[in-house]
């Protein structure tokens, strides 16, 4: 019996992390959807994949386009939350503290909000991969408004895979990935701080999207996973 061709959707999946598991996913037997809020940004992304996947441009902040999305796209197993967001960085002493309700709209409610929606058209023997990151496990200063932000995915993944259950959810932690999230700062500085982290990481190098993409499909294939806090550091928070 020929296996079922089963149909992946990556929220954020025109560049960095969620790019990069649409590449490692797609294959003769995964179907991949890509999503993003750039249309021109997704298109080059589509090309980048040889036009092998599905594309469709939205604001996964606006919960009307969610669900317009979800509502089209029918049934499908699995679903990669990589929406994304860069506020809350900062010494706390001098922290806006509405940078921390911000980077919950930017990256935790498009998450929330895309699973919930996805819930009617998505199977129940699949699975849901939120991305948080690795500041939400570190004691370094400057972090505590994004800690505040990605921890809020920590917490609520092992809940949420008891209460959806059987559907598989779980939760994938970035220590410092080379991806387009650091393109805020000037390459030179950029550099620096890739250096620093580097030194600091015992695997003696920061990550690639690549790296991240491989643990985000270990727990999409592996239909024993659920609940878990996957992080995927280089042994960075044990070294920062």
């Amino acid at each position: 019996m020929r296996e079922k061709i089963q149909h992946t959707v990556i929220i954020g999946g025109s560049s960095g992390i969620g790019l990069a598991t649409a590449r490692k996913l797609l294959g003769p037997g995964m179907k991949v959807t890509i999503t993003g809020r750039n249309p021109e940004k997704l298109k080059g992304a589509w090309h980048s994949l040889g036009g092998a996947v599905e594309k469709a441009a939205f604001d996964a902040a606006k919960s009307d386009e969610v669900r317009q999305f979800f509502d089209a796209i029918g049934p499908f197993d699995h679903l990669v939350l990589a929406a994304s967001g860069g506020k809350g960085l900062g010494p706390f002493e001098t922290l806006d503290l509405a940078d921390i309700g911000g980077g919950f709209d930017e990256k935790v409610r498009p998450q929330l909000s895309c699973l919930q929606a996805a819930l009617p058209t998505l199977s129940k023997s699949g699975s849901a991969t939120f991305i948080s990151a690795v500041s939400a496990q570190l004691s370094a200063p400057g972090v505590a408004g994004i800690a505040a932000i990605n921890g809020m995915l920590l917490t609520v993944v092992p809940i949420l895979a008891i209460e959806l259950k059987p559907l598989r959810v779980n939760v994938v932690v970035p220590g410092v990935i080379d991806t387009p999230w650091w393109d805020f700062l000037p390459d030179e500085q950029r550099q620096a701080i890739f250096a620093d982290y580097a030194g600091k990481t015992p695997v003696g190098r920061i990550g690639r999207a690549e790296d991240v993409a491989s643990a985000i499909a270990f727990l999409v294939s592996n239909g024993f996973m659920t609940g878990q806090v996957l992080t995927c550091d280089g042994g960075l928070r044990f070294a920062a």
